[in-house]
């Protein structure tokens, strides 16, 4: 699979951040990759997740909103990963209007410009599970209603059907992947605005305890890994083209048992279980996890690696790394 991506011009939105760092990291020794992000401190954009592919990449400080640098990134492109996002829950709450700037207005921004100057691209949309809200059957498959608890839902939820239409409408080959907790080397860890798991980490690698709401609730976990390979095989398989698939796990587990994994792992460390805190409690979604039968049908895609593995690369990764996320 990857030596398809040999030679051809690769663009990432939001390239210094989780998964876009790690979507270059993979591809950087065959393909011309840019990355474009802000930086914006808040967000995860971070260059030590690219130190080991510093001299194979170029970046582009640049933010996705502004028109004029998007005109020139996406010429000539073969493939756009759209990894660009404002992924705060509670961010989203506190300051709306930035999360509809940057997960709404920016997406039709890149769509608007891709329409102009190279409509043939190939763009991959990083969406969320979250637009599902509180799931009405489980697991989750991808006729499930749109229900978001949350204006990063809904904001994502319209990212979304802007990718879908500038497909149906313009041809564009978009193709919208929904995931569910992502986890891995270079996420963040100094809050959780990117994940809890985050800031479980780094309570756990400062050797403070940590706190676990509800604790019951069941969730399904992909390893970092995982979810690139699922970006570029819906890159490459025109059967993606104007479709939405689900990421996810069948490998469900609580968040307790999450809790003394992560212990198990780090080898020290402890927890307390709390009720959530009211401004979390309503926009909590409860117990879920994901149906993958349509990608596993349509592009044979699988998670491989399990969640203690996960967990345990990940840990070790914090370990010799903690400075440059802390």
């Amino acid at each position: 699979m990857i030596e398809d991506f040999h030679g051809k011009n690769i663009l990432i939105t939001g390239g210094l951040g989780f998964i876009g760092s790690a979507i270059a990291r993979r591809l950087a020794s065959i393909a011309k990759v840019v990355l474009v992000d802000s930086l914006i401190p808040e967000y995860g954009g971070n260059f030590a997740n690219i130190k080991c592919i510093k001299d194979k990449v170029q970046v582009n400080i640049s933010d996705v909103r502004d028109p004029h640098s998007l005109r020139y990134l996406v010429r000539d492109v073969n493939y756009i990963f759209n990894m660009a996002g404002q992924t705060s829950h509670m961010d989203s709450m506190d300051d709306p209007f930035a999360d509809l700037e940057i997960n709404t207005h920016a997406q039709l921004s890149i769509l608007e410009v891709v329409r102009q100057y190279n409509p043939e691209v190939k763009i991959i949309f990083a969406s969320t599970r979250q637009i599902y809200g509180r799931p009405e059957y489980l697991p989750v498959d991808e006729k499930h209603p749109i229900q978001p608890v949350d204006v990063n839902g809904i904001n994502k939820a319209a990212g979304e059907w802007y990718h879908l239409l500038y497909h149906q409408v313009y041809g564009i080959p978009t193709t919208v992947l929904r995931l569910t907790n992502t986890y891995g080397p270079c996420m963040r860890i100094k809050d959780a605005r990117q994940t809890f798991v985050g800031i479980w980490i780094r309570r756990l690698i400062e050797d403070n305890i940590f706190e676990v709401w509800g604790g019951e609730q069941l969730r399904d976990f992909n390893y970092v890994d995982d979810v690139v390979d699922a970006f570029l095989m819906a890159a490459l398989d025109s059967r993606a083209n104007g479709r939405v698939f689900n990421l996810g796990n069948d490998e469900v587990t609580s968040l307790n048992k999450l809790a003394n994994t992560l212990v198990k792992v780090t080898g020290h460390g402890s927890y307390q279980v709390k009720n959530f805190p009211e401004e979390r409690k309503k926009i909590d979604i409860g117990d879920y996890y994901s149906d993958i039968s349509l990608i596993r049908n349509v592009l044979g895609w699988l998670p491989h690696v399990g969640l203690e593995e996960g967990l345990e690369r990940t840990i070790q990764y914090y370990k010799e790394n903690g400075e440059h996320y802390l």
